[in-house]
């Protein structure tokens, strides 16, 4: 419900950046015509006020000089008060336009914070901030298409986090809340930029390592392993299963995470605690 309303808020926010564009080259082109008008107005006055006081001075007459001066100082007076009108009727128009312009880049700042709200909203995990399981499958697709078209390694890792259970009901559920996300932020600065963590749900996450070596695997294990959370004066442990495998051509996603999802079961069941560069086997298929 959320995500349909925000939806909705961002068609009816909606500014296209080529408005924008074209409200700036309108005031550059209102700008350049005043600029324009401006100096025009000025060489106008001066040719008016020569050629208003050139033929009196040719006539070397006092009198007929003061006529036709005072005529041009009427005349000049005149005009620059209809300039200065005209002026003020463009600065206005312009600071209008500026208006727009700033309301418009406002509003495009609100559809990009709302672009950003819907995405968090349809595909990030709320707890943890990591993609949620629907954005994951989509992204171990492309992966894998990628993959299978150059033929380069896709490593799938899942990871349970052990004894959640035990910390909710040992420490509350704000407890394991915070040993979700705690863990989810050790993942993510675990892993490296190209690669994807995913919450797929409860206490297990997925993460994608293309192009990834095994060496590389044992190194973001290494890097999670050892994590302690200070909950309400108390250390809690966080400790957790692994498995993963290799994507093979030809495989579907479905037949990719039962593999990797056998290899982590695999590990619950060897009862062993996960030490750093230890890497469990996966069943063979």
């Amino acid at each position: 419900m959320a995500e349909t309303n925000s939806q909705v808020s961002l068609d009816s926010a909606f500014i296209r950046p080529e408005q924008i564009r074209a409200g700036l080259r309108k005031v550059e082109r209102r700008q350049w015509w005043l600029w324009s008008t401006t100096v025009l107005v000025l060489l106008l006055l001066t040719v008016g006020v020569a050629s208003f006081a050139f033929p009196a001075m040719l006539a070397r007459e006092q009198s007929t000089y003061s006529f036709y001066l005072n005529q041009s100082v009427r005349a000049l007076v005149g005009i620059v008060l209809l300039f200065t009108v005209y002026l003020i009727y463009q600065q206005t128009l312009l600071m209008r336009m500026r208006r727009q312009l700033a309301d418009q880049i406002e509003s495009l700042a609100k559809v990009e914070s709302l672009a950003s709200e819907v995405f968090k909203l349809a595909a990030l995990d709320q707890l943890t901030g990591l993609y949620n399981r629907r954005s994951g499958e989509q992204r171990l697709e492309q992966e894998m298409s990628r993959a299978q078209r150059h033929g380069r390694p896709l490593t799938i890792l899942l990871l349970d986090v052990d004894g959640l259970k035990l910390i909710n009901d040992a420490h509350g559920h704000a407890a394991g809340d915070l040993t979700l996300r705690s863990f989810a932020d050790r993942l993510q600065r675990a892993i490296r930029g190209s690669d994807l963590g995913v919450r797929l749900g409860g206490d297990e996450f997925m993460v994608l390592l293309p192009e990834c070596r095994a060496e590389e695997v044992r190194h973001v294990l290494g890097r999670l392993d050892g994590l302690e959370i200070q909950y309400n004066s108390q250390k809690i442990r966080c400790q957790f299963s692994c498995g993963w495998t290799d994507y093979r051509a030809g495989e579907t996603s479905q037949e990719l995470l039962k593999r990797a999802d056998e290899a982590l079961y695999a590990n619950k069941r060897s009862g062993k605690k996960l030490a750093v560069g230890l890497q469990p086997s996966p069943i063979p298929v």
